[in-house]
This record gives C-alpha cells, sequence and structure tokens, in this order.
C-alpha cells in the first residue's frame, strides 16, 4: 500500500513571536515604552520575585521583592540628590500592594527619620519619630499621625507621657517640667491641659526651680479627683 504522509501542521508565526514575548523566570534588562527599566525576575508577563526597577522620569530605584507586578516584600528605594546626582537611600522595610506596608524606616529630607510600622504607605502602629529639633515621640501612630498612647522627649529634657489624638496631646497624661523639677499629671484636649494637679518632681535638681516649693495639695483624695476628671473626659467623647 502507498504509503499516505499528512502534511505537518505549521503554527502561524505569531504564535512563535508570542511565546518568545512571554517573561517569566529570569530576564535581562526589559525596557518600558516610557524609558523604565526592569532587571531580574517575572512570572505570566508580570513582575514577581527578585528584582530591580528604575523610573526615567525621576531616576528612583527600588531593588527588592515583587508580587504579581507591584512591591511587595522586603525592599529599598532611592532617589537621587539634584545637586551631587549621588543616590539617597528613602525608605528601607517591607512593601504591601505596592505601597508602605509592615515595618520600615524612612529617611525624610529634612533629616528626620521614622523607624516603625506601615499601613498602606502611612505611619501607622507602633514606631520612633526622630525630629530635626532634637525632638523624639516613640509610641503609636494612626493615619500618618501620634495616635494613642506615646511619649515626647523634648531637646530642653521636657517629656509628656500619655495620650495622642491626630498628632496631639489628648486625654490623661503627664507631663515634667525639667528646668522646674515639676510634674503636671492632668487631662489634655488638643495640645491644652484643661485641668490635672501640679506636683515638685526633683526640684532640688532641676536647673531653674520656683523660688517656693509648691504647697502641700489640700485635698483628701488628689487621686480621686483625677480619676473623676479622666471619667467626666471619657464620657465627653463617647
Amino acid at each position: 500500500m502507498p504509503v499516505i504522509k499528512s502534511p505537518r501542521i505549521i503554527d502561524p508565526l505569531f504564535y512563535e513571536w508570542d511565546r518568545k514575548a512571554q517573561k517569566c523566570g529570569l530576564r535581562h534588562t526589559i525596557y518600558a515604552v516610557n524609558g523604565d527599566q526592569y532587571t531580574g525576575e517575572w512570572l505570566d508577563n508580570l513582575k514577581h520575585g527578585k528584582g530591580t526597577q528604575i523610573w526615567k522620569k525621576t531616576g528612583a530605584i527600588y531593588s527588592g521583592d515583587w508580587k504579581f507586578g507591584k512591591r511587595d516584600g522586603y525592599g529599598s528605594y532611592s532617589i537621587p540628590d539634584p545637586v551631587t546626582k549621588e543616590y539617597k537611600k528613602i525608605y528601607t522595610g517591607w512593601w504591601e500592594n505596592d505601597q508602605r506596608g509592615g515595618w520600615g524606616m524612612f529617611f525624610y529630607s529634612n533629616g528626620e527619620l521614622y523607624d516603625g510600622e506601615w499601613s498602606d504607605g502611612l505611619r501607622s502602629g507602633l514606631g520612633k519619630m526622630l525630629y530635626k529639633d532634637g525632638s523624639v515621640y516613640e509610641g503609636q501612630w494612626l493615619t500618618d499621625q501620634p495616635n494613642g498612647q506615646g511619649v515626647l522627649r523634648l531637646p530642653n529634657g521636657d517629656r509628656y507621657k500619655g495620650g495622642w489624638k491626630d498628632g496631639k496631646k489628648h486625654g490623661p497624661g503627664k507631663y515634667f517640667y525639667s528646668d522646674k523639677g515639676q510634674l503636671l499629671e492632668g487631662i489634655w484636649v488638643a495640645d491644652i491641659p484643661k485641668c490635672g494637679v501640679l506636683v515638685d518632681f526633683g526640684r532640688d535638681n532641676a536647673p531653674a526651680p520656683p523660688e517656693f516649693p509648691l504647697p502641700e495639695i489640700e485635698l483628701h483624695n488628689p487621686a480621686g479627683v483625677l480619676a473623676e476628671a479622666r471619667a467626666m473626659f471619657d464620657d465627653s467623647h463617647n
């Protein structure tokens, strides 16, 4: 019997082009139409794994983890100095869904530094902020502002420990005046002490104590007065 040969099926050429264009695994530098470039790992045509992205418009560099096309995991973000052109690290830490998320350290252009937790690109959770004037805040944050419980230490030695809301002292707290050697325990509202008890606290070693010590508090139960004030504060904010 004669042998009948079936014609070999040849896929259209664009199938081969498409197969070669699919990015998966480790690839050399890929350039986008706008000039951005990426070197690293891919999965199903998306940046996935370890990789480095350079944005042409700003010169910014991100090097770290990617997940389905977005920065996700641990990585560092740097930008070039406009004068020296040397790269300065802006953020190093964890990312979630292309934004700062988790624990990380952010270096501000004015020299300030935040080391703590992030959520949706904002300071949220526990963190420590070093301000350019020498002040240090350490405590809870929410949507980029001190919120909850925290301690603020000022360059002159004063310190406040207590409640915060929207970046201001708010609620029960204690403020220590280092120059006078006095302690104010009371209730704050939007950075203003509304009521409290002022007592000498290390007055003998203070650099500029008042001429006379504070008189004894003429209250049978000063702690009870503060507790009552706290209760009134809580009721007014519920």
